[in-house]
């Protein structure tokens, strides 16, 4: 089996790793306010996700940035819990294909800067599998083609089941959204209590 596609395995598996299910829970939280049928929207935001961790993936595994891991781990579910309750505001179009430009640029701004956070996330794990390796472009490359796989498979799996919900089962999008944000936002607020880091600055 080739370098390249170990590490593309690695990256996918750790996305899609229920044991490390936060970064599972921001994707969800992105696309809680999509249908399937709005899918292009979604690959535009996923992009924007992708662009905003691919950039601090490579400067952070390539050792370029500095910053604290424990910082990183409780930002990370923070900015799932800021994720989850923009949902709670949003106001579900009567045509299910109108698009608000003006938030959907906010929303795409969001999961950019957010990306940054978790591309740091994903760099301590990168960084302990690689050791010392002596030239990383290539598992770099492929480990974060393997995230980007396991991320899209999560949005496609949760957006057919919101189709499932809204199209078969006729559950109100306004009613699914607030059951499902309200789900995240509690597995991020236990996150963030639970977070080792948080637990001492509040000593």
């Amino acid at each position: 089996m080739s370098e390249f596609w170990v590490y593309l395995q690695l990256g996918f598996s750790h996305i899609t790793d229920p044991g490390g299910y936060d970064h599972i829970l921001f994707v969800i939280a992105l696309c809680t306010i999509y249908t399937l049928n709005q899918w292009k929207q979604v690959l535009i935001l996923v992009t924007a996700f992708t662009i905003g961790h691919s950039i601090t993936l490579a400067l952070a595994t390539l050792r370029l940035i500095n910053y604290s891991t424990d910082l990183i781990e409780l930002l990370i579910p923070i900015t799932i819990l800021i994720t989850a309750f923009t949902n709670f505001s949003h106001k579900f179009p009567v045509n299910r294909f109108a698009v608000d430009e003006k938030k959907s640029s906010v929303r795409y701004g969001l999961a950019l800067a957010f990306g940054l956070i978790h591309g740091m996330g994903f760099s301590n794990y990168l960084r302990s599998l690689l050791g010392t390796e002596t030239s990383i472009v290539k598992p770099l490359l492929a480990f974060n083609l393997g995230l980007e796989l396991g991320q899209l498979l999560i949005v496609a799996i949760f957006l057919s089941i919101a189709f499932a919900a809204i199209e078969i089962l006729r559950v109100r999008k306004h009613d699914w959204n607030l059951i499902i944000s309200g789900i995240v936002v509690g597995m991020a607020f236990s996150l963030i209590l639970n977070n080792e880091y948080l637990a001492e600055l509040m000593k």
